[in-house]
């Protein structure tokens, strides 16, 4: 019998009610099932290795540790340079686009790039032809070239101004917190905090942001740098992703009660060249977790269905991969068609 026929009948049998003990809503999810049962079709799950956690918590606490580089003046800056015992020569100004800035007696200075020690040092320098031993000092008024970017479902996305105290949960504040939209009939936020991400330098860092903004963990709520990219990601309350070797890849809205049969059948089934097992993702591709299921098994009534949840992507892989790190090699450029292909992700990296 050919694919498509069996997809065919199979799908009228769930419509039918001819599955009665296997249908999906009466199914538990995965994490929920009686160990006999869960070992029936997962067949692996991927888990979280203590090195792995312990070397995230050993970043986040030398992130911490961190000493903050010393300020360089920018253009845009507002700042107010004093002589001591000269208050006719006190003066507030904005450093100019070029990095210049104007003064008495001694013209145009570029301060651009020079910490506030060495501006005031070169003015202290440049004025010691016209007076005797001066003392100068300089006050940062305004910052303008210390910024962090936060995007992605949040209210009011854009790049903010941030002090040497701004942490992950101001910035998200700034950026108006969580997005809303209407779901059902309710309004609903839209960001999803398990998923978000912190890139630096070109490196995502082992941030929870449940952690640090719902519970106010400091190792977590990590103090921003300048040029910080915050992504927030978006619920996906309404999709569920099909790939691989199915005959109808796509995304569909999720449904409750929707299960890995049903989705499977949605997708035309199987084709001839699939592996003996499907690959679930959960929990979003930064932090994935992966399970390998025995679909067969679950045809055949040796077990029960699973249950999808709302982001999940089901993967029908062409050919046997024997270990998980294998799996993700050849699973990445595919994943990345759903979130990272079109943004500026695709070049970080995990941290080191």
């Amino acid at each position: 019998m050919t694919n498509w026929i069996f997809a065919f009948l199979l799908s009228l049998a769930v419509c039918a009610g001819c599955y009665p003990e296997r249908m999906t809503g009466k199914f538990e999810d995965m994490e929920e099932l009686g160990a006999d049962a869960k070992a029936d079709a997962v067949i692996e799950e991927s888990q979280r290795d203590p090195e792995y956690e312990a070397k995230c918590e050993q970043r986040l606490r030398e992130i911490a540790a961190e000493v903050e580089p010393e300020y360089r003046l920018n253009a845009g800056d507002v700042i107010e340079i004093k002589v001591y015992g000269h208050d006719d020569l006190l003066m507030s100004t904005r450093i100019s686009p070029d990095g210049n800035v104007g003064f008495a007696l001694v013209g145009q200075m570029k301060l651009a790039d020079l910490t506030i020690a060495e501006g005031s040092e070169m003015i202290r320098e440049k004025l010691s032809k016209y007076i005797k031993n001066p003392i100068v000092s300089i006050t940062l008024k305004e910052v303008h070239s210390k910024t962090a970017t936060i995007a992605g479902a949040v209210g009011k996305p854009g790049v903010f101004v941030i002090s040497n105290s701004t942490r992950l949960a101001d910035l998200f504040a700034m950026g108006g917190a969580s997005a809303h939209r209407l779901f059902m009939g309710t309004e609903v936020e839209t960001a999803d905090l398990d998923k978000s991400i912190v890139v630096r330098e070109g490196k995502i860092l082992p941030v929870n942001f449940r952690k640090a903004i719902e519970q106010g963990d400091p190792l977590h709520n990590i103090l921003m740098r300048k040029d910080d990219y915050v992504y927030v990601s978006q619920r996906l309350d309404s999709s569920v992703t099909i790939c691989g070797e199915v005959k109808n890849p796509h995304i569909r809205p999720w449904e409750a009660g929707m299960g890995l049969i049903e989705f499977l059948a949605a997708a035309g089934w199987m084709l001839d060249t699939h592996w003996s097992h499907v690959i679930i993702i959960r929990d979003g591709l930064a932090n994935p977790k992966m399970y390998k299921v025995d679909v067969d098994r679950i045809v055949n009534g040796g077990c029960r269905n699973i249950s999808l949840k709302p982001g999940d992507i089901v993967y029908v892989p062409k050919d046997n991969m024997a270990e998980y790190n294998v799996f993700v090699r050849k699973l990445i450029p595919t994943a990345n068609v759903f979130s990272l292909s079109t943004s500026r992700f695709s070049s970080v990296q995990v941290f080191d």
